[in-house]
């Protein structure tokens, strides 16, 4: 059979324009397989919950699975930056939280620039803290309790779920509001140091709402503020700060997601997309409800507004953690 040149000529374009055409079809095919989540800590912990509850549910949106991939160690920092150095092909995400995308640079010396590494896809909803003692605490209020406080300077013990942690800054921060000082004694994590405080081995501790909820519910510890403007459903009976006496101590951890830097703008906007649509469903929100996680309203869950916010919080709590001397050991 004898071919034509014009022939010749039109199955070279062909062949030119494969690979090109191949890239449209992966792009509009986004995703065409499963799509890793890279959780920054051991399984069972409060990061893991949210994490796996929203993996679930996005995955009737985007038609495929998500697998969560739990790495820890230094306080999340270890799995951020398996998150940084993953392909920028939108098949590798993050959950990240106000710990790891914000103390975690004022603390360690990361090998990742947490603005400039990583692209912004959406928040999710934040967690504020308890103010929490001791059963036999004597102090009857938060007035109280920072009156007994200054009373037993430096002699009083606050758990922390680790050096650097959350609960260790919340601390420090509390003690730079109130004018008191204690002592910080450092647990492998927040449940460890509340079985402690249960135990009456510590004083009190700035808790994660997810590590002190049961114990305060069961009545084992004295919870005399939550850390926010407003009560929480899942606390009612226990006052904010304002209504406590130290108005104006907001402190919470909140949590986002973001992708690898230079992550395809089109695949950010479908896991964007993924997440709103998770968190709008009424199983969804009450679940979070249950674990005293508030969900940002849905101007708030876009990636513009993500890298807003995180611009924001680095630039308030930077300093306030540098200022408290809290480094890594």
């Amino acid at each position: 059979m004898k071919i034509s040149r014009r022939q010749i000529l039109d199955l070279a374009a062909v062949v030119v324009a494969l690979p090109a055409v191949s890239r449209i079809a992966r792009a509009q095919g986004y995703p065409s397989r499963p799509i890793t989540m890279i959780v920054p800590f051991p399984p069972g912990g409060g990061t893991d919950v949210i994490g796996r509850l929203l993996a679930e549910r996005m995955r009737a949106s985007l038609g495929q699975p998500v697998i969560i991939e739990n790495v820890g160690g230094a306080n999340g920092s270890i799995g951020v930056g398996r998150a940084a150095r993953a392909a920028s092909d939108g098949y590798t995400f993050t959950l990240g939280a106000w710990s790891t995308f914000v103390a975690n640079g004022a603390i360690y010396t990361p090998t990742y620039d947490l603005l400039k590494d990583f692209e912004p896809v959406s928040l999710v909803a934040s967690q504020p803290y308890l103010i929490v003692a001791r059963k036999t605490m004597a102090a009857g209020d938060l007035k109280g309790l920072i009156a007994w406080l200054k009373e037993n300077q430096d002699r009083a013990s606050a758990g922390t779920q680790g050096v650097g942690g959350s609960s260790h800054i919340g601390g420090a921060f509390f003690q730079s509001a109130t004018g008191t000082r204690f002592q910080f004694v450092p647990y492998r994590g927040g449940a460890p140091a509340i079985q402690d405080l249960v135990a009456g081995q510590i004083d009190l501790m700035v808790a994660a709402l997810g590590d002190c909820l049961e114990q305060v519910r069961a009545g084992n510890t004295r919870a005399y503020a939550v850390t926010a403007a407003g009560r929480l459903a899942a606390t009612p009976d226990v006052p904010t700060v304002d209504e406590a006496g130290l108005p104006g101590f907001y402190f919470s951890n909140w949590f986002a997601f973001w992708a690898p830097a230079r992550s395809p703008k089109s695949n950010i906007a479908r896991l964007n997309a993924a997440i709103v649509e998770a968190l709008s469903d009424s199983r969804v929100r009450a679940r979070l409800a249950d674990l005293g996680q508030e969900i940002f309203p849905r101007e708030q869950q876009t990636p513009e507004a993500l890298g807003a916010f995180h611009k924001a919080e680095i630039e308030r709590w930077w300093p306030i953690i540098k200022a408290a001397g809290i480094k890594a050991q």
